[in-house]
């Protein structure tokens, strides 16, 4: 039976992605974890997260996991959801410029204030409820129809500097980022465990996902 590790770092809803994933396929062993050996030893990991960037990483390089994470991401399928996607990148501009891991290089910036929609109505930060997700062809989109609703949550998005990472796009109302991939690691800025029959679908393709692409 395969394996996959949720990192437990302190943050995040970690039973409700564990649930999912273990609905998502029932012949994957899911552990939650936060020791660093059992992470390696797991066929995949799941780095979820939700909170703020500067305790994210606070926890991260307290408990010695941000080095963790930088293996797993160089050797094994690594998924990360929501702030586990922001903290794979260089720094965010949430806390005054936290650094973050560098898995991928860019950056994290907040929405506008003063986004409008077509309507000239003011869009609400955070960016909170159902959106559609425009991705280009990744073994993890298997299976989920092009422009799905997913479920979203958060006040900033990521910026990649390579714009080839790019995996899906959603508006608000301008295109940002909302899926990146780069060789074994994919991450999503909206959260699949809260995404109905397409988040599930999205989990099981990464359970059974060989990191290439």
């Amino acid at each position: 039976m395969s394996s996959v590790a949720v990192i437990d770092y302190g943050m995040g809803n970690l039973h409700s992605i564990a649930k999912a994933l273990q609905h998502a396929a029932p012949d994957v062993d899911v552990q939650i974890v936060s020791d660093a050996k059992l992470i390696l030893q797991a066929d995949r990991v799941v780095f979820p997260g939700v909170g703020a960037m500067r305790d994210c990483m606070q926890a991260l390089n307290q408990t010695g996991l941000s080095e963790v994470i930088q293996r797993v991401a160089k050797t094994k399928p690594l998924l990360g959801i929501c702030l586990g996607m922001q903290a794979l990148l260089t720094d965010s501009e949430e806390n005054d410029n936290t650094q973050g891991l560098g898995i991928l290089p860019g950056h994290v910036v907040r929405f506008s204030d003063a986004l409008k929609d077509s309507q000239n109505n003011t869009l609400k930060i955070p960016h909170m409820g159902w959106n559609q997700v425009h991705f280009v062809p990744h073994p993890l989109w298997e299976n989920i129809s092009q422009d799905s609703r997913f479920y979203f949550v958060h006040s900033y998005y990521a910026i990649p500097d390579d714009a080839s990472v790019v995996a899906a796009t959603t508006e608000y109302p301008d295109a940002f980022a909302c899926a990146l991939a780069q060789d074994n690691v994919f991450a999503v800025q909206f959260h699949p465990e809260k995404s109905q029959a397409v988040g599930l679908q999205l989990l099981n393709n990464f359970l059974h996902w060989d990191g290439q692409v």
